[in-house]
């Protein structure tokens, strides 16, 4: 089956990229609306928080990054069991409408806890409409595309999510912390829920179809009657591959969280300019955000297994490259490196969770898988944090390296090839 091929179903449902490709485009878009929501934040916060708040202790900081993460998590897990239960498109829906006081939170904030609780209310957002968006494009295109869809998901939201971080630093640069930057996040929530109320249609029937056609997933003997305590334990402990992947995932967002919190406080430590900062912010996310095209696409050729071993420790190295520089061109190759790294692995994991989990309980085994990923968030914020408070913030950067480092290891060690013809492919090796 070539890329834009479909799959025959009942009912006049059709899975595929060809078949669903306007939807499919829809969702992208959607999905860089989400994508820039977070992106308003990425320069601008943490210099709020040391510019205008007055926030000296590294932990307090990082305390918006804290309840986002917490937030997300939680959200992931009742939004996959929810777009089960009631359908996609109103969890999508529902997402942003809590979008919408956002920004206005941001502009407005008399005081740290205002921030933090726009920080909330932003996770709930990402959690109910991120998920949403990789489960919809998973049941439109059907097993064989999941990665080259997971490509395109995560590049549109991060993509978005590096150009707003740009297009926050300058407007910062030139008129202020507040309130300018965050006009983009009033724009994008009222346009995320114009377009995902009247324009975006049901998914939810795609997966009963799929259900139908391939009644037990290949190379899986995981039936599909499972409840979601079960998803749970199998999803975090028990199947290698997803227990893997979901760790895998939670380590590569405490990345995120230190790329988000702590990275902007070290350059402007080494007296980088508001706009150097905001540039160099953008440069992590826009790799990634491009790269996870090519990458989503290369797993669907060879495999999932490798790009996330590879992907885990060219983060470690690019890390490590981050707390050994002093410079803005060696900072700038270093965030290169993590999002090459970062789009080895982001599209892939989501493609593992796919591959594995049965289309009937799929929409709770992503929820389980992103509950541990954007858990991450929160690790992150406490151990960057009170590391950094304790023994300064190179010191912090070295710590996540290594344990990036030693995620790799344990996806080399313990997960096994989840895409369908790679694995068979190993199998007829041994």
């Amino acid at each position: 089956m070539t890329a834009t091929d479909s799959t025959p179903a009942a009912d006049g449902i059709r899975l595929g990229l060809r078949a669903n490709l306007a939807q499919f485009s829809l969702l992208v878009t959607v999905n860089a609306l989400v994508g820039g929501m977070l992106g308003q934040e990425r320069t601008v916060l943490p210099l709020l928080a040391d510019r205008t708040f007055h926030l000296s202790a590294y932990t307090a900081v990082l305390t918006y990054i804290l309840a986002f993460g917490a937030t997300k998590a939680i959200t992931n897990f009742f939004a996959g069991t929810l777009s089960d239960r009631y359908g996609r498109k109103p969890v999508l829906v529902a997402g942003w409408m809590v979008a919408l006081p956002v920004p206005l939170l941001l502009i407005w904030a008399p005081s740290w806890g205002w921030i933090v609780l726009a920080n909330v209310l932003l996770g709930i957002n990402q959690g109910l409409t991120w998920s949403t968006t990789v489960i919809m494009k998973i049941d439109l295109v059907g097993p064989a595309r999941r990665g080259l869809a997971m490509g395109f998901n995560e590049a549109a939201g991060y993509l978005a999510l590096a150009g707003t971080a740009m297009a926050t630093g300058a407007i910062a640069a030139h008129w202020g912390l507040r309130p300018q930057p965050f006009f983009l996040g009033i724009a994008y929530a009222a346009l995320g829920l114009g377009l995902s109320a009247l324009a975006v249609r049901e998914t939810r029937e795609h997966a009963h179809v799929e259900a139908a056609l391939h009644p037990a997933p290949a190379g899986c003997d995981h039936h599909a009657e499972l409840t979601t305590g079960q998803i749970a334990r199998t999803t975090s402990l028990t199947d290698k591959a997803l227990s893997s992947a979901s760790w895998a995932g939670m380590v590569n967002n405490l990345n995120d969280a230190l790329a988000w919190g702590i990275f902007p406080l070290l350059f402007a430590a080494y007296g980088l300019s508001v706009g150097r900062i905001g540039l160099l912010a953008a440069l992590y996310p826009a790799v990634w955000g491009l790269g996870q095209i090519l990458t989503g696409w290369w797993s669907d050729r060879i495999g999932r297994k490798h790009l996330i071993t590879s992907g885990m420790l060219l983060q470690a190295a690019a890390i490590a490259l981050i707390a050994f520089g002093t410079s803005f061109p060696v900072w700038a190759l270093a965030q290169v490196l993590l999002g090459a790294g970062t789009a080895l692995v982001y599209p892939t994991l989501l493609a593992v969770i796919g591959d594995v989990a049965h289309p009937a309980w799929r929409a709770r085994a992503v929820g389980v898988y992103r509950l541990w990923r954007d858990g991450g968030f929160a690790v992150g914020a406490l151990l960057a944090g009170a590391l950094a408070d304790a023994y300064g913030l190179t010191t912090a950067v070295w710590a996540v390296a290594a344990l990036t480092a030693v995620a790799g290891v344990v996806v080399a060690v313990r997960m096994y090839e989840t895409h369908p013809q790679s694995a068979r492919d190993a199998r007829s090796l041994t």
